[in-house]
């Protein structure tokens, strides 16, 4: 059996987009200890390979971070393969909210030397210390008192289309970035309610073990991260704190929460709260674009990247060795001009 995807990805897309199956998007994580890395992906890609899971899925030594989507009528013998390892027994397992089931394309499983990348060492404090967390109801109790403190531990282009009520969203583009920073930002508020929350939960589970550690006295998470309490507010008919769109990292890139657009089109202004990313490979910087715009811009952030598409393959090659476009310049979504056309230079 091959372990790894070897067919086309443009094929495998144009199969999922054609397909009927219909299928149930889900993520997941658990901290543990996994002697093995290697061992347990090999192993752990056979499991879902039976079951017909597509997804992203990262295995370090702390533990196992996933994200996928199984055919619905496997999604119990899922779970009955899954509760079968002993860390994963009774593991929770976030269902999307808004999902048509074409989140994923294949099934892709990494080893990394951590499940999310957070710059810490974790031999400089204790990870296992972390903070309490707080259901839908409980996240809705603390943020009404005048003493607490929500922080957005997502990156910028998450929160630029949804976050909760009255949070503090940093403008940094990774979670390594946004740990110092808010221990910092919030260092003479030690005694305040600290609540974070992020996208499912684990990187609240590290960052709040973290901000504990940096001396904070009150330090709550969102248990299950925006997934949950958007599941939670639905089934027992809590008021709903969430702003906009909840931006996830598949085909998808956001799921909505709630109804308001907070977001506007990087290129014409309008409304809008959908992340793309630019046409032309060379840049593939991601970015919002309404309809109209990807019409008139033929799915590009700009002229420029307009034009070089419409270059021959040869010609492409040959500037992009030199050629510098948004997407090679800054990060995701830092680019803020996008209505500067700019004219593609062949010099």
């Amino acid at each position: 059996m091959a372990l790894y995807n070897k067919v086309n990805k443009d094929e495998l897309k144009r199969l999922m987009e054609e397909s009927d199956e219909k299928r149930i998007t889900l993520s997941f994580y658990q901290y543990a200890h996994i002697e093995n890395p290697e061992l347990f992906r090999n192993d752990f890609y056979r499991l879902l390979e039976s079951v017909g899971v597509f997804g992203r899925i990262y295995v370090a030594k702390e533990g196992i971070n996933g994200q996928i989507s199984v055919p619905e009528n496997q999604f119990e013998l899922l779970k009955e393969k899954l509760y079968s390892i002993p860390f994963l027994n009774g593991i929770r397992l976030n269902i999307a909210i808004d999902d048509d089931g074409k989140s994923f394309y294949k099934l892709k499983i990494k080893v990394r030397n951590k499940i999310v990348a957070d710059g810490l060492d974790d031999n400089s404090f204790d990870v296992t210390k972390r903070g309490k967390h707080l259901s839908a109801k409980e996240y809705n109790a603390i943020t009404n008192q005048s003493d607490t403190i929500v922080v957005d531990m997502r990156n910028h282009y998450e929160s630029e289309v949804g976050h909760f009520k009255d949070a503090i969203c940093p403008d940094v583009e990774t979670f390594r970035e946004e740990l110092p920073l808010v221990s910092d930002m919030l260092n003479e508020k030690k005694d305040k309610n600290i609540v974070m929350y992020c996208t499912g939960g684990i990187r609240c589970e590290k960052a709040s073990a973290y901000m504990l550690h940096k001396g904070f006295k009150n330090v709550f998470m969102l248990d299950g991260g925006i997934i949950e309490y958007a599941r939670q507010v639905k089934q027992q008919g809590l008021e709903n704190k969430f702003l906009g769109k909840n931006f996830v990292f598949d085909e998808r890139m956001g799921e909505k929460i709630g109804a308001e657009i907070i977001s506007k089109c990087h290129q014409c202004g309008k409304p809008c709260d959908t992340h793309v990313n630019c046409a032309n490979d060379a840049c593939h910087i991601l970015f919002l674009q309404c309809e109209e715009c990807a019409e008139k811009h033929d799915n590009c952030c700009s002229k420029k990247c307009s034009d070089f598409n419409k270059l021959s393959e040869d010609k492409r090659s040959e500037l992009k060795k030199t050629m510098e476009f948004n997407g090679t310049k800054f990060g995701k979504g830092r680019y803020k001009a996008f209505r500067n056309d700019g004219e593609l230079s062949l010099d």
